[in-house]
């Protein structure tokens, strides 16, 4: 996690993104540090990485890579004022003994924003931020094939903005984010999938972080609160609208780095 020092709105590179929706500095704070606590209090350890000056979306730590076992793979951002996160994230990896293998540029792809583990998979949304070509080469530095699946909705301009695997078979996602055909798949992989309305997806239900068997969501979604607890799932809510203004929430604010465990680097269980 990254905490947000200077998180702010300087660009529009997403349809959340208005720079007259100024962040209120002191409310991010404290919906940031709620989210750490909640973590933590659910037995998750958390490694911070300082955030810079010239990186406001820094705090948006999922888009930074993906983390395999000792390796590091940086995301190559689309958006130029994104990619001198690039070499932050790589520092702090490096300083902290990972080594770093890379997706050939110019291909985009934004890490773990769109690559996600589920139950043995590897699910890779692209069209918005993840270039299809770039994940031909994430394929082959996770030693499998990744179930791609194309985004439709430019609200929804990550896979984990509508997506969120929860062990077992299951998952919640908002369909409507997904061509037919990658809905298809969706269902053909997840035996359970929980379906969450319009109106949750705009509160980013999906954004979601599983831990333990307590799915971790912002307030407001209470639809898809009932349905997980229906499935039997623990759910704490917590407030995300400071970041939501930049299209992000609770998912976009952690880099999981132990989210490929079962791997030991080429795809091997």
């Amino acid at each position: 996690m990254c905490e947000p020092v200077h998180y702010r709105i300087d660009y529009e590179i997403n349809p959340w993104m208005r720079r007259a929706n100024a962040v209120r500095t002191e409310r991010a704070n404290a919906q940031w540090r709620g989210l750490r606590e909640t973590l933590t209090a659910l037995g998750v350890e958390v490694e911070l990485v300082e955030q810079g000056t010239d990186t406001p979306d820094m705090t948006f730590t999922a888009n930074a890579g993906v983390v395999v076992g000792e390796r590091f793979i940086p995301a190559n951002f689309r958006f130029p004022e994104r990619q001198l996160e690039e070499g932050r994230f790589t520092d702090w990896f490096e300083t902290h003994g990972y080594r770093i293998e890379t997706v050939h540029e110019p291909h985009f792809w934004e890490g773990e924003g769109d690559v996600l583990p589920a139950d043995g998979a590897v699910f890779a949304g692209y069209r918005f931020r993840t270039e299809f070509r770039a994940l031909d080469h994430i394929d082959e530095l996770l030693g499998r094939e990744t179930v791609r699946l194309e985004l439709t909705d430019p609200r929804f301009y990550h896979l984990d903005t509508c997506l969120a695997p929860l062990g077992g078979g299951r998952g919640l996602f908002y369909p409507l984010a997904f061509t037919e055909a990658s809905q298809k798949a969706l269902k053909e992989h997840f035996p359970t999938l929980i379906a969450v309305s319009e109106r949750d997806a705009a509160r980013f239900a999906c954004n979601a972080v599983l831990a333990g068997e307590t799915v971790v969501l912002n307030t407001g979604c209470g639809e898809t609160v009932r349905a997980l607890r229906d499935h039997g799932f623990a759910v704490a809510e917590t407030p995300m609208d400071e970041f939501i203004k930049a299209g992000g929430s609770v998912k976009c604010l952690v880099l999981m780095l132990d989210a490929f465990r079962e791997f030991d680097g080429r795809g091997r269980p």
